[in-house]
């Protein structure tokens, strides 16, 4: 072992404050897809109201899950969040099943965001195309560049050694994106509320239509209405069809838990910042959602062309000031989605290894800067993986990360009832909202893995199931090979 790096005895350093922890989890909520999404997810599947809905659902049902985070977090305030509170409550095992589930939630979301790094590029300089250099190939039908992949490999490696020289560094990044995030969000919001471009009459179909099926007929604007969701199926199909990826969209207000390690505040202002949090997510999911189809007229045609409906809105409501301004928080969401997610996976892997859980190398702590060095350098390979794979796997991620997500809801939400019952110290309140915490994270594990007829766009693809059958056979490795601790 290296005489600067120890196993346990060199700590985390605590030099997070409150604006800090708000700033990685708003930042961790909002990445890529609230920018981007709108075009490629949300309005075709659900349209401006079943997107409305199911965020506010979403919000809704993670304030509900975040009691149960802010309950746990004072009673273990160690990095590792679910994990941890899974390992106290329930034994190694279930904890190494979260633990590793978790991992994938958080560090799926670093690559995610990197391959959308070239999507913002070709989106914001017209036809010059200025990574479209070097040698180049397709995967699932979309070219990937060479100049694509020095970009987003340059900006992962860039904010992993930004979390390696210290947290405190890094959350003061993390604060400044988040905040530009926040302000270009509500620039954009306004803009659509005063401007007369921007009308109700656009936001049809309201509920969504079917992607497929219109661009197998060649469909166009004017004729949409004719594969619009409609009738009670429909609209459930359009609500479940963006509810069902919640963990997924709000995922990131549970990193809070993972940096507890760090706090130099009062636990006692978790649940606030938790809320604040989720409340700023929502808000920028459905006012982007709303003004990219209120702004334009013909959104639909453009939804099936494969355009950046967002960027065009922007830009037919402010000029070139409105392509900016999406450049500026696209990029910002991005950003502050690596930085958050590098120092949420980097935790969870330190607190792992700390444990037994991992191999002894991912627990150790450089002693001069108080962070995670080698989990971060695991962390910084394993993203790069997503300049590689090209845009076309943000879908994989989404799904994989959903799930992840997910099953650290149900820990969180079981252990604490367990927590209530052996204390003797939570309310009627808390532990009401801990059951349901536990049944909506059973809803959405049932929504993503189980195909139900009727619900088009919900659950997994078949990429997705294939990348979550290798990351449980990855974690059967890692756990064999650390059997012993399990004994």
């Amino acid at each position: 072992m290296n005489g600067d790096m120890i196993r346990s005895g060199v700590g985390l350093k605590k030099q997070l404050s409150p604006t800090h922890v708000w700033a990685i989890a708003f930042g961790c909520i909002i990445g890529w897809g609230s920018f981007i999404n709108p075009g490629k997810k949300f309005l075709p599947n659900s349209g401006v109201a079943g997107t409305a809905v199911a965020m506010i659902l979403g919000a809704l049902v993670m304030v509900i899950i975040a009691r149960s985070y802010a309950y746990m977090v004072p009673k273990y305030p160690r990095a590792g969040g679910e994990f941890t509170f899974t390992k106290a409550c329930f034994g190694k095992t279930m904890a190494y099943v979260c633990g590793w589930f978790l991992v994938v939630a958080y560090l799926t979301n670093v690559p995610m965001n990197s391959t959308a790094i070239g999507l913002i590029v070709d989106g914001l300089d017209g036809a010059v195309d200025i990574l479209k250099f070097g040698f180049h190939y397709q995967i699932a039908g979309f070219e990937v560049w060479l100049g694509e992949i020095l970009l987003a490999s340059a900006i992962l490696i860039l904010f992993g050694v930004l979390n390696i020289l210290g947290v405190k560094k890094a959350g003061f990044v993390q604060t400044i994106l988040a905040i530009l995030l926040a302000t270009c969000a509500i620039t954009l919001c306004v803009a659509g509320l005063v401007s007369a471009k921007a009308n109700g009459v656009n936001m049809q179909p309201i509920w969504g239509f079917d992607k497929s099926a219109a661009m197998a007929a060649g469909a166009t604007t004017d004729n949409i209405g004719e594969f619009a969701h409609v009738g009670s199926q429909g609209i459930i199909s359009a609500v479940l069809a963006t509810f069902a990826i919640a963990p997924w969209a709000f995922v990131g207000f549970d990193t809070i838990p993972q940096a507890a390690e760090e706090f130099k505040f009062s636990y006692k202002k978790v649940m606030v910042i938790l809320a604040i949090a989720i409340a700023f997510g929502c808000f920028v999911y459905v006012s982007n959602n709303t003004v990219a189809a209120a702004a334009l007229e013909n959104w639909p045609t453009r939804v099936m062309a494969g355009e950046w409906v967002l960027l065009i809105a922007a830009t037919e409501l402010l000029g070139g000031f409105g392509k900016i301004l999406i450049g500026v928080g696209v990029s910002s969401a991005v950003l502050s989605g690596i930085m958050g997610f590098y120092l949420a996976s980097s935790r969870l892997m330190y607190s792992m290894s700390q444990d037994g859980f991992l191999p002894e190398w991912f627990g150790r702590v450089d002693k001069r800067f108080g962070t995670p060095r080698n989990a971060m350098i695991f962390c910084i390979i394993v993203s790069l993986s997503g300049p590689i794979l090209g845009r076309e796997a943000l879908g994989w991620f989404v799904d994989m990360s959903a799930i992840g997500a997910s099953i650290g809801y149900l820990a969180t939400s079981v252990a604490t009832l367990k927590t209530i019952h052996r204390d003797k110290d939570g309310t009627r309140l808390l532990k009401t909202f801990a059951i349901l915490g536990a049944i909506f994270s059973c809803i959405f594990i049932i929504l993503q893995l189980v195909p139900i007829p009727g619900l088009s766009g919900v659950h997994f693809g078949r990429e997705s199931y294939i990348m979550l059958v290798i990351w449980i056979a990855l974690g059967i490795v890692f756990y064999v090979r650390q059997r012993s601790h399990f004994k």
